[in-house]
């Protein structure tokens, strides 16, 4: 009988695959119509969230309730959909300035709420009941900060559950008793997937309950929803997925909600070519979340081998934002060929609503090892240290940048430590000292080939002086007073 009954089972499986596959391609193509435009950028607050609550709470096909407050008086909201018997908790942010899968939630309800995609969305919401906590840690989202008010990671806070975040955390895991639990994260833009040049764009972990790290049957079917996640992102990032370390923390929330039942999938959003905002890493959380839920509704992941999880390449840190090699460094006389590795570091402004590039040396000698977004190989051409001139305007940056001047003398604004051009601003008592490359130190300095300057590094951003600036990436300069 059971050799009669394979057969169809395999067949059902290869059908229920393949309706799962065009779900995944339908929902990356209309993903713009149900993209929330509000949300454009990363630093978003509370205040952004509040009208868009509101709006779900007027919405008859939602459940909106209020379950706690951030140290700071901000409402904690629970946001559920759905009548199925099966509960899945997914929250976000809980660390402030990892904002991604919140956007991407919000994204979800407008697809939720569509008249689009009813058969998928007739599966999930009469099998699952779908709650959502978006910015479990909105008092860090106000200042673009990874900790809470209170200077705890919430994240670490599972024991002693010192925050009112953790503590709301908590109880609703306890109360929802969850089937399934998705800790939506941010990871830096640094990670590579192993031993490669590529991103590590998402990132997955099934966390393990214990030091052991033992694999029960709650842990992996988190493993096999991940496997199955990975398939997808694929298709959009191929290469672009690691797999988060799986070292027992006892202090996380992640690592105790699976030990007490729920199968943990953590998500971290990383790093995208030419995606500082993470736009592109927001569509993808939409899509493999929504895939994900489809797939936990219809239990076709039940099929998929837990062996395939340890497949995933491992997260690796490997990765530079710019990655200058063999370029001819002239030091107390005598020329060295050295890489660089360049990070363009973000500091918030003032209102935490943007920021500008601080950038520094990461490392510097062999680095053959690492990877970056961008790379120069610069045989041949030799590193000359910048010049300073006063100017009372610069209206034409390029042309003081292909003399080599990369410092200019001048009255400052009273406020601000950036400017929008890509030339450095110091005050009329500024004295340009010795020229010394060492990691930690701001990169600006020139290339020259064959006597001619060709590129310009001014705070770590690369730039060819053989071609106009608005078509290049330029960062901006520093403010020096």
């Amino acid at each position: 009988m059971f050799k009669k009954l394979l057969p169809l089972a395999i067949s059902l499986l290869s059908l229920s695959l393949t309706a799962q596959n065009s779900l995944t391609s339908k929902l990356y193509e209309t993903y713009e119509k149900y993209k929330e435009p509000s949300l454009g950028k990363r630093r978003i607050k509370h205040t952004d969230l509040k009208p868009l609550i509101d709006q779900l709470r007027s919405n008859p096909k939602f459940e909106v309730q209020k379950v706690g407050e951030s140290i700071e008086g901000r409402d904690l909201n629970l946001i559920s959909i759905g009548k199925g018997t099966e509960n899945i908790f997914l929250w976000s942010q809980m660390h402030g300035d990892e904002p991604t899968a919140t956007q991407a939630i919000f994204d979800i309800f407008h697809f939720l709420n569509s008249p689009d995609f009813k058969e998928e969305k007739a599966v999930i919401l009469s099998k699952l009941k779908l709650h959502f906590l978006p910015m479990l840690n909105p008092d860090g989202a106000e200042v673009f900060q990874r900790r809470n008010a209170l200077g705890v990671d919430i994240n670490r806070d599972a024991l002693r559950l010192q925050s009112p975040e953790g503590q709301t955390l908590k109880r609703l895991r306890d109360s929802l008793d969850a089937s399934f639990g998705f800790n939506l994260h941010d990871q830096s833009r640094y990670y590579n997937a192993e031993r490669t040049e590529k991103p590590a764009t998402i990132s997955y972990l099934a966390t393990a309950y214990n030091y052991e790290k033992d694999i029960n049957d709650v842990r992996a079917k988190a493993m096999k929803v991940i496997v199955f996640m990975d398939k997808i992102i694929q298709n959009y990032a191929p290469g672009q997925v690691g797999r988060y370390s799986d070292d027992f923390e006892p202090r996380a929330f992640g690592d105790n909600i699976a030990k007490w039942g729920t199968s943990l999938i953590l998500i971290e959003s990383g790093g995208y070519p030419e995606d500082r905002e993470k736009q592109e890493i927001r569509k993808l959380n939409y899509v493999s979340i929504l895939s994900a839920l489809y797939t936990i509704a219809t239990k076709s992941y039940e099929s998929i081998p837990t062996e395939d999880y340890e497949k995933i390449p491992k997260n690796d840190r490997m990765l530079f934002d710019l990655k200058i090699t063999n370029a001819t460094y002239e030091l107390l006389g005598k020329d060295y060929v050295l890489d660089l590795g360049i990070m363009q570091n973000e500091v918030d402004k003032k209102g935490h609503n943007d920021f500008y590039y601080r950038s520094s040396i990461g490392d510097q000698g062999d680095l053959s090892t690492f990877y970056a977004y961008e790379t120069f190989d610069a045989t041949g051409y030799k590193i000359v240290p910048p010049k300073v001139a006063t100017m009372e305007t610069v209206t034409n940056p390029l042309k003081v940048l292909s003399q080599g001047i990369a410092y200019v003398k001048g009255k400052l604004p009273q406020e601000g430590s950036s400017v929008k051009m890509p030339i450095n601003r110091v005050g009329e008592d500024f004295e340009l000292k010795g020229f010394n490359l060492q990691p930690g130190m701001n990169p600006t300095f020139f290339l020259e080939k064959e006597g001619r300057l060709t590129h310009a590094v001014i705070n770590g951003f690369l730039i060819d002086l053989n071609k106009p600036l608005e078509n290049q990436e330029t960062g901006n300069g520093l403010i020096y007073r």
